[in-house]
């Protein structure tokens, strides 16, 4: 399948990291609740280089455990330009968290916008969606990121677009996502 994408790259939760040890994946990019273990799956990978970030997944401040922080997102933007810099002829990014849906999809479009500054924000947002199709990306994080790459909100604006989709597709996500703390997604959504 064509991709815009200059690297290969998979997104799964930690129940799939098993169904990635053969796939030659050359960097990690894996992102946890501070309390929880190192994934067992990660003994059967091969030599990878590895980043590993510590947060839950929230868009608030104060509202249930360690939201995303500015050195979180700085720290996956310089994973994201060293894998740039010396990319493998095979290179191969993983990125996951828990449910391989909202804080790993934001990272990996920040990695891709990033690694391709020209291509717009739609287009960016579509990949994610088309890597994975559950993708609803962490709000905070993108608009950590997208302030950091310079984007003017157009990564923000985009994901609108996700929202709405994945609200489309599931209704029931919105009172789930809302009581979770992410009204302002939902809102985002309805608002697109």
């Amino acid at each position: 399948m064509d991709t815009i994408a200059p690297f290969r790259i998979s997104v799964c939760g930690i129940e799939e990291l098993a169904g990635h040890c053969e796939t030659g994946v050359s960097h990690v990019l894996s992102i946890l609740d501070p309390d929880w273990p190192v994934p067992e799956a990660f003994g059967a990978f091969g030599e990878h280089a590895k980043l590993e970030l510590r947060f839950h997944d929230v868009i608030e401040e104060g509202l249930g455990g360690l939201a995303p922080q500015p050195e979180h997102v700085a720290g996956l933007l310089a994973f994201g330009r060293d894998l740039m810099a010396e990319p493998p002829p095979e290179a191969h990014l993983l990125v996951h968290c828990h449910a391989g849906v909202s804080r790993s999809t934001a990272s990996m479009a920040l990695i891709l916008a990033q690694a391709l500054p020209e291509t717009p924000a739609e287009a960016i947002l579509g990949e994610v969606l088309r890597i994975r199709d559950k993708a609803w990306p962490n709000l905070r994080i993108l608009e950590m990121g997208d302030a950091m790459l310079g984007r003017g909100g157009t990564l923000v604006a985009a994901a609108r677009g996700i929202y709405r989709l994945q609200l489309e597709r599931r209704p029931w996500l919105a009172e789930r996502m809302s009581a979770d703390g992410r009204g302002r997604e939902v809102a985002a959504a309805r608002a697109a």
